[in-house]
C-alpha cells in the first residue's frame, strides 16, 4: 500500500513525476495483483491507466473543471510476475475544451511493454476541491 488515497493506494502505485504534460507512475507486481491463475491481472493496468490518466488530465484541466473517464482500452502484450517493477507513463494525444485522450504505456523494469492502452476523459464542469489537486501539484 502506498500513502496515495483510494485504489491507487491499494494497488501500492507512487508517482514519480507529475505534469500538465506527462505523468509517470510505478508499482511493483506483489501476490495482491494476481488473479487466481497466478499471473497478473489485467485490471491493475486498466485502473493504474485510468487513474494515471486522470491525474494528468486533470493537472492539465486545474481548476476549471473535474475530469471523469469516459472510456479506456488497455491492450495486455507482454505477461509480468511478481516483483516486476511496473512503470506507466502518460501523455496527451488531444486536449479540448469538453474533453482528452490521452497514451498509457506500462513497460518493466527492462523497459519491455507490458500493456499499452488510451483513456479518454471527460471536462466536467463542476469545482475540484483544491486539497485534491495540491496533492498531486504541490499546491501550486
Amino acid at each position: 500500500m502506498s500513502e496515495i488515497p483510494g485504489l491507487d493506494g491499494l494497488l501500492g502505485v507512487e508517482h514519480v513525476e507529475t505534469g500538465p504534460d506527462k505523468v509517470v507512475a510505478r508499482f511493483t507486481i506483489g501476490d495482491h495483483h494476481l488473479q487466481p491463475f497466478g499471473i497478473p491481472h489485467g485490471g491493475i493496468y486498466c485502473s493504474v491507466h485510468e487513474s494515471t490518466a486522470s491525474v494528468a488530465g486533470q493537472i492539465w484541466l486545474g481548476t476549471k473543471g473535474v475530469v471523469v473517464g469516459t472510456n479506456n482500452s488497455t491492450d495486455f502484450l507482454r505477461q509480468a510476475k511478481v516483483g516486476d517493477t511496473i512503470t506507466v507513463t502518460a501523455t496527451p494525444i488531444h486536449r479540448g475544451r469538453t474533453q482528452q485522450l490521452w497514451r498509457l504505456e506500462s513497460v518493466n523494469q527492462d523497459g519491455k511493454l507490458i500493456a499499452q492502452g488510451q483513456v479518454r476523459l471527460a471536462n466536467l464542469d463542476q469545482e475540484i476541491p483544491a486539497d485534491a489537486l495540491a496533492r498531486f501539484t504541490g499546491g501550486q
